[in-house]
Protein backbone atom coordinates (compact mmCIF):
# COMPACT_ATOMS: atom_id res chain seq x y z
CA UNK A 1 0.00 0.00 0.00
CA UNK A 2 1.69 3.22 -1.17
CA UNK A 3 -1.00 5.82 -0.49
CA UNK A 4 0.02 9.00 1.36
CA UNK A 5 -1.97 10.18 4.35
CA UNK A 6 -1.98 13.54 6.12
CA UNK A 7 -1.53 13.88 9.88
CA UNK A 8 -2.96 17.18 11.12
CA UNK A 9 -0.48 17.51 13.99
CA UNK A 10 3.34 17.73 13.74
CA UNK A 11 4.81 14.23 13.94
CA UNK A 12 8.34 15.35 14.97
CA UNK A 13 9.88 12.61 17.15
CA UNK A 14 6.70 10.66 17.85
CA UNK A 15 6.78 6.90 17.37
CA UNK A 16 3.02 6.32 17.62
CA UNK A 17 0.65 8.41 15.49
CA UNK A 18 -3.15 8.46 15.32
CA UNK A 19 -5.07 9.24 12.13
CA UNK A 20 -8.60 10.54 12.57
CA UNK A 21 -11.39 12.14 10.56
CA UNK A 22 -11.35 11.90 6.75
CA UNK A 23 -7.83 10.44 6.65
CA UNK A 24 -8.73 7.57 8.98
CA UNK A 25 -11.88 6.90 6.96
CA UNK A 26 -9.88 6.91 3.72
CA UNK A 27 -7.31 4.46 5.04
CA UNK A 28 -9.66 2.09 6.88
CA UNK A 29 -12.82 2.19 4.76
CA UNK A 30 -11.81 3.29 1.26
CA UNK A 31 -8.37 1.70 1.00
CA UNK A 32 -9.37 -1.17 3.32
CA UNK A 33 -6.10 -1.01 5.21
CA UNK A 34 -5.23 -3.92 7.50
CA UNK A 35 -3.07 -4.26 10.61
CA UNK A 36 0.53 -4.65 9.46
CA UNK A 37 0.10 -2.66 6.23
CA UNK A 38 2.71 0.00 5.54
CA UNK A 39 1.75 3.52 4.44
CA UNK A 40 3.39 6.92 4.04
CA UNK A 41 2.46 9.82 6.34
CA UNK A 42 3.23 13.54 6.09
CA UNK A 43 2.33 16.42 8.40
CA UNK A 44 2.86 19.40 6.07
CA UNK A 45 6.13 20.39 7.77
CA UNK A 46 8.57 19.10 5.17
CA UNK A 47 9.12 15.44 6.07
CA UNK A 48 7.36 12.21 5.23
CA UNK A 49 7.32 9.05 7.30
CA UNK A 50 6.88 5.37 6.62
CA UNK A 51 4.47 3.84 9.13
CA UNK A 52 2.82 0.51 9.93
CA UNK A 53 -0.83 0.11 10.91
CA UNK A 54 -1.09 -1.14 14.50
CA UNK A 55 -4.78 -0.82 15.24
CA UNK A 56 -7.94 0.00 13.29
CA UNK A 57 -10.70 1.65 15.30
CA UNK A 58 -14.16 2.82 14.32
CA UNK A 59 -13.04 6.45 14.07
CA UNK A 60 -9.26 6.40 14.09
CA UNK A 61 -6.22 4.40 13.05
CA UNK A 62 -3.07 3.96 15.12
CA UNK A 63 0.27 3.61 13.35
CA UNK A 64 3.90 3.14 14.35
CA UNK A 65 6.55 5.27 12.64
CA UNK A 66 9.23 3.04 11.10
CA UNK A 67 11.27 5.50 9.04
CA UNK A 68 11.63 9.27 8.56
CA UNK A 69 12.79 10.96 5.36
CA UNK A 70 15.17 13.90 5.17
CA UNK A 71 13.61 17.33 5.59
CA UNK A 72 12.48 18.80 2.28
CA UNK A 73 13.82 22.36 2.17
CA UNK A 74 11.18 25.10 1.98
CA UNK A 75 11.35 27.53 -0.92
CA UNK A 76 13.81 30.39 -0.56
CA UNK A 77 11.39 32.49 -2.64
CA UNK A 78 7.94 31.70 -1.21
CA UNK A 79 5.03 33.02 -3.25
CA UNK A 80 1.64 34.07 -1.92
CA UNK A 81 -1.24 34.32 -4.39
CA UNK A 82 -3.85 36.83 -3.21
CA UNK A 83 -6.93 36.01 -5.29
CA UNK A 84 -10.51 37.21 -5.60
CA UNK A 85 -11.77 33.64 -5.85
CA UNK A 86 -14.00 32.39 -8.68
CA UNK A 87 -17.20 30.49 -8.00
CA UNK A 88 -17.81 26.81 -7.45
CA UNK A 89 -15.47 24.00 -8.43
CA UNK A 90 -13.05 26.42 -10.07
CA UNK A 91 -11.85 27.29 -6.55
CA UNK A 92 -10.81 23.68 -5.89
CA UNK A 93 -9.07 23.44 -9.26
CA UNK A 94 -7.15 26.61 -8.50
CA UNK A 95 -5.99 25.23 -5.15
CA UNK A 96 -4.95 21.88 -6.66
CA UNK A 97 -2.80 23.46 -9.35
CA UNK A 98 -1.31 26.07 -7.00
CA UNK A 99 -0.20 23.24 -4.72
CA UNK A 100 1.40 21.43 -7.65
CA UNK A 101 3.23 24.62 -8.69
CA UNK A 102 4.70 25.08 -5.22
CA UNK A 103 2.76 28.19 -4.13
CA UNK A 104 3.37 28.79 -0.43
CA UNK A 105 0.11 30.54 0.51
CA UNK A 106 -3.28 31.36 -0.93
CA UNK A 107 -4.88 34.58 0.34
CA UNK A 108 -8.58 34.92 -0.62
CA UNK A 109 -9.41 38.57 -1.38
CA UNK A 110 -12.68 40.46 -1.12
CA UNK A 111 -12.72 43.15 -3.82
CA UNK A 112 -15.28 45.57 -5.24
CA UNK A 113 -16.20 43.14 -8.03
CA UNK A 114 -15.83 39.83 -6.19
CA UNK A 115 -18.45 37.28 -7.19
CA UNK A 116 -17.82 34.48 -4.66
CA UNK A 117 -18.61 34.54 -0.95
CA UNK A 118 -15.66 33.36 1.13
CA UNK A 119 -16.77 32.15 4.56
CA UNK A 120 -15.37 29.65 7.05
CA UNK A 121 -16.98 26.70 5.27
CA UNK A 122 -15.33 27.70 2.00
CA UNK A 123 -11.93 28.06 3.70
CA UNK A 124 -12.33 24.59 5.27
CA UNK A 125 -13.07 23.09 1.83
CA UNK A 126 -10.06 24.80 0.30
CA UNK A 127 -7.79 23.59 3.08
CA UNK A 128 -9.02 20.06 2.52
CA UNK A 129 -8.38 20.45 -1.21
CA UNK A 130 -4.81 21.54 -0.43
CA UNK A 131 -4.29 18.38 1.62
CA UNK A 132 -5.67 16.16 -1.15
CA UNK A 133 -3.50 17.85 -3.76
CA UNK A 134 -0.40 17.46 -1.57
CA UNK A 135 -1.16 13.76 -1.13
CA UNK A 136 -1.44 13.32 -4.87
CA UNK A 137 1.61 15.30 -6.00
CA UNK A 138 4.05 14.27 -3.28
CA UNK A 139 4.44 17.70 -1.72
CA UNK A 140 5.51 17.63 1.94
CA UNK A 141 5.09 21.33 2.77
CA UNK A 142 1.37 22.11 3.01
CA UNK A 143 0.18 25.20 1.15
CA UNK A 144 -1.36 27.57 3.68
CA UNK A 145 -4.89 28.85 3.05
CA UNK A 146 -5.12 32.21 4.82
CA UNK A 147 -8.34 33.75 6.16
CA UNK A 148 -10.07 36.04 3.63
CA UNK A 149 -9.04 39.70 3.64
CA UNK A 150 -10.59 42.91 2.37
CA UNK A 151 -8.56 44.43 -0.46
CA UNK A 152 -7.84 47.63 1.49
CA UNK A 153 -6.60 45.61 4.48
CA UNK A 154 -4.41 43.42 2.26
CA UNK A 155 -2.70 46.56 0.93
CA UNK A 156 -1.34 47.37 4.38
CA UNK A 157 2.25 46.28 5.03
CA UNK A 158 2.35 42.47 5.11
CA UNK A 159 6.02 41.70 5.57
CA UNK A 160 6.52 40.45 2.02
CA UNK A 161 9.63 41.70 0.26
CA UNK A 162 7.74 42.66 -2.90
CA UNK A 163 4.19 42.83 -4.23
CA UNK A 164 2.60 42.89 -7.65
CA UNK A 165 -0.92 43.34 -8.92
CA UNK A 166 -1.93 41.47 -12.07
CA UNK A 167 -3.20 44.08 -14.52
CA UNK A 168 -3.27 44.45 -18.34
CA UNK A 169 -1.27 47.69 -18.24
CA UNK A 170 1.59 46.14 -16.26
CA UNK A 171 4.91 44.72 -17.37
CA UNK A 172 7.46 42.14 -16.29
CA UNK A 173 9.81 43.23 -13.50
CA UNK A 174 12.82 41.41 -14.97
CA UNK A 175 13.76 39.51 -18.06
CA UNK A 176 13.73 35.73 -17.94
CA UNK A 177 16.86 34.35 -16.29
CA UNK A 178 17.31 37.30 -13.94
CA UNK A 179 16.68 36.58 -10.31
CA UNK A 180 13.97 38.19 -8.16
CA UNK A 181 15.11 37.41 -4.60
CA UNK A 182 13.05 36.83 -1.51
CA UNK A 183 9.35 36.33 -0.86
CA UNK A 184 6.56 37.93 -2.87
CA UNK A 185 2.82 38.20 -3.18
CA UNK A 186 0.87 38.62 -6.42
CA UNK A 187 -2.69 39.92 -6.39
CA UNK A 188 -5.23 38.58 -8.91
CA UNK A 189 -8.60 40.28 -9.34
CA UNK A 190 -12.10 38.90 -9.95
CA UNK A 191 -13.68 38.22 -13.33
CA UNK A 192 -14.45 41.90 -13.81
CA UNK A 193 -10.92 42.85 -12.85
CA UNK A 194 -9.76 45.25 -10.18
CA UNK A 195 -11.57 48.58 -10.22
CA UNK A 196 -9.68 51.73 -11.21
CA UNK A 197 -9.85 52.86 -7.61
CA UNK A 198 -8.32 49.60 -6.37
CA UNK A 199 -5.50 49.82 -8.92
CA UNK A 200 -4.76 53.38 -7.81
CA UNK A 201 -4.80 52.36 -4.14
CA UNK A 202 -2.47 49.46 -4.88
CA UNK A 203 0.11 51.50 -6.79
CA UNK A 204 0.05 54.18 -4.10
CA UNK A 205 0.70 51.42 -1.55
CA UNK A 206 3.78 50.29 -3.45
CA UNK A 207 2.42 47.45 -5.58
CA UNK A 208 3.82 47.13 -9.09
CA UNK A 209 1.56 46.14 -11.98
CA UNK A 210 2.23 42.83 -13.69
CA UNK A 211 0.99 41.82 -17.14
CA UNK A 212 0.14 38.16 -17.68
CA UNK A 213 -0.11 38.42 -21.47
CA UNK A 214 -2.26 40.02 -24.12
CA UNK A 215 -5.35 37.84 -23.64
CA UNK A 216 -8.05 38.16 -21.00
CA UNK A 217 -7.66 35.27 -18.55
CA UNK A 218 -10.12 33.69 -16.16
CA UNK A 219 -9.31 34.15 -12.49
CA UNK A 220 -7.85 30.70 -11.93
CA UNK A 221 -5.86 30.85 -15.17
CA UNK A 222 -4.43 34.25 -14.24
CA UNK A 223 -3.42 33.07 -10.77
CA UNK A 224 -1.59 30.03 -12.12
CA UNK A 225 0.03 32.04 -14.93
CA UNK A 226 1.35 34.40 -12.27
CA UNK A 227 2.74 31.46 -10.29
CA UNK A 228 4.40 30.04 -13.39
CA UNK A 229 5.96 33.42 -14.24
CA UNK A 230 7.30 33.73 -10.71
CA UNK A 231 9.11 30.41 -11.11
CA UNK A 232 10.85 31.78 -14.23
CA UNK A 233 12.24 34.82 -12.39
CA UNK A 234 15.21 33.02 -10.91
Amino acid sequence: MSQRFFVDQPIADQTLVTLSGPEAHHLARVMRGQVGDEVVLFDGCGREYRAKIEQLGRRDVELTITECSELESPSERPLTLAVALPKGDRQKWLVEKAVELGVARLQPLHTERSVAKTNSAVIDRLRRAAVEASKQCGRNWLMEILPPAEFSVWLNPTGYDQRWLAHPTGGRPLERGQRVPGAATIGVGPEGGFSDGEVTMATEAGCRLLSLGRHTLRVETAALAAAAQWEQWE
